[in-house]
This record gives C-alpha cells, structure tokens and sequence, in this order.
C-alpha cells in the first residue's frame, strides 16, 4: 500500500490525495511498486485530461527515483514533469540520470516544502494504514461469533467503532442496535472471552 499527497501553492490539497493498494507486485519489492503506483496516478490523470503537476517527489534515493522515471517515460511524460528524490537519512536530493546528490541548506524554504510534503505523505499513509488494520482486526474478531453474519458484523462496526467499545455498550444498547437473539449470542460470546482470560 502507498500514499500520494498533493501540493497546490505550497499548501496540502487534501481533496486529491489518494490511496495504493499494490495489485501487480508479489512480496517486498519497493522498486516495482513505485514504478506501478507512478504509472496508475499518471496515467489516470492523462486519461482523465487532468493538468499534471510541475514537480513529482519522489520518497527514496536513486533506486525508487529509478523506478519512478521508468512509469513516466512509458507514459512519455519524460522531459514535460520536473522528478526529484529525496533521501531521508541525509535529506539528499537526486535528479534522474545524476549520481550526485544536491544537498539543499537545512534553513532553506524549498528543502522545507519538499521535507513537508514527504512527510505528509508518511502521515497520510500510516493513518490509513492504522484505519484499514483495525477495521480487519475488528472485523475478524466478530466474523469469529457464530450466527453474527457480515451485515451486522458491518452495523455493528459503523455503530461502536471497536470490539472494546461494542463490549462496554452492554446488553441493552445491543439489543437497541441487533435485536435480542443476536444480543444474546453476544452476552456469550463476551462472556466465554472472559472465561478465557
């Protein structure tokens, strides 16, 4: 999964952030998922006739940046869109074809946009990230209960949010919400969970 942010004079333009899951590439491979993620974003925007940016960076050094430029020279963007990377450890920043790294001045307003705009990204992904996993852990864990099916697995979820929350609800507001059979195999189940503890 990847994050990409969005820029518009210097300021977060939220409305076009969006989210990447990985589809063509099996186990750790960062260099081929750039590459994907590149090729999707650009390519979506070129179908959809909408402008493209005047700079794409790049979180990584010569390798991801590598990557990167091979999406936007199949998409012949190659020479139209300024690409850059940023190195994290020493905040270096690489152009396409260069080995050498430009070092910008740490007090320098252009490294502290390029710094802001990576780690909004880093922001954006994590959250997301956090949101997605707890869902699937909440998820998994009333998928587990016998006779709560996927749709009040899902109200239930909408409704407390959380597996923790749901149990502090108690018996009444589980009624309210899934009425009293599906409330009773609740007050089992939490109650078995307990057992076990």
């Amino acid at each position: 999964m990847a994050a990409c942010v969005v820029f518009k004079n210097t300021k977060p333009s939220k409305k076009d952030y969006r989210h990447f899951n990985i589809k063509t590439v099996v186990g750790p491979d960062d260099y081929a998922s750039m590459e994907e993620i590149i090729y999707r974003r650009y390519s979506r925007l070129l179908k959809e006739e909408q402008s493209l940016p005047q700079l794409i960076i790049i979180d990584g050094g010569k390798g991801q940046l590598s990557a990167a430029m091979n999406s936007i020279a199949s998409l012949g963007l190659k020479g139209k869109i300024t690409v850059i990377g940023i190195a994290k450890r020493l905040e270096e920043i690489f152009f396409p074809g260069d080995s050498i790294p430009l070092y910008l001045d740490k007090t320098s307003e252009s490294l502290k946009i390029i710094q802001q705009a990576r780690d909004e990204a880093h922001r954006f992904g994590i959250t997301h990230y956090r949101k997605k996993h707890q869902k699937s852990l909440v998820k998994s864990q009333l998928g587990d209960i016998g006779g709560i099916g996927p749709a009040t697995e899902t109200k239930l979820l909408k409704k407390f949010k959380s597996v923790k929350r749901l149990e502090e609800a108690g018996f009444e507001q589980w009624q309210k919400e899934v009425g009293l059979a599906k409330a009773v195999i609740l007050r089992e189940w939490f109650a078995a969970a307990e057992n076990k503890k």
